[in-house]
């Protein structure tokens, strides 16, 4: 399980990068990765949430990351990095369905896949302080 999830938020990641990038849409991207990746049903559901409430509520998450991360602009962070906080924020204060240590390493862990060499100690400190005021 703990390997699908995994596996969803990299697709979740991907369909985020490549709207914050290209602009494309949402609905058209997720359709396209879901269908070339054949995830279960059950984690394609949970793909579609992880990416809908970030896009819903990306004005509120950016606000955060420029709170904890004054020193970079969010328009200047890389767009991996950029996503990675705003899944990972959107799961720890507004999703509130996964403990807040399991989304902070799975931010991490994506950014190790995916980021540059200084990306995975900074999603971790950015997340150490958005931790702090989850209250939960």
């Amino acid at each position: 399980m703990v390997g699908a999830r995994r596996r969803a938020r990299g697709i979740a990641l991907q369909a985020l990068f490549e709207i914050d990038s290209v602009g494309h849409g949402m609905e058209e991207t997720l359709a396209r990765l879901l269908e070339e990746t054949g995830l279960p049903e059950e984690h394609a559901i949970f793909v579609r949430e992880l990416v809908s409430g970030v896009i819903e509520n990306k004005e509120k998450i950016d606000q955060h990351i420029h709170h904890f991360a004054p020193a970079w602009p969010v328009e200047q962070l890389p767009i991996v990095d950029r996503n990675i906080l705003r899944l990972a924020i959107f799961e720890i204060l507004l999703d509130n369905k996964v403990p807040i240590k399991v989304a902070i390493n799975e931010a991490v862990e994506l950014a190790k896949a995916f980021g540059g060499d200084s990306s995975p100690k900074f999603v971790n400190g950015v997340l150490g302080s958005v931790s702090a005021i989850a209250g939960r």
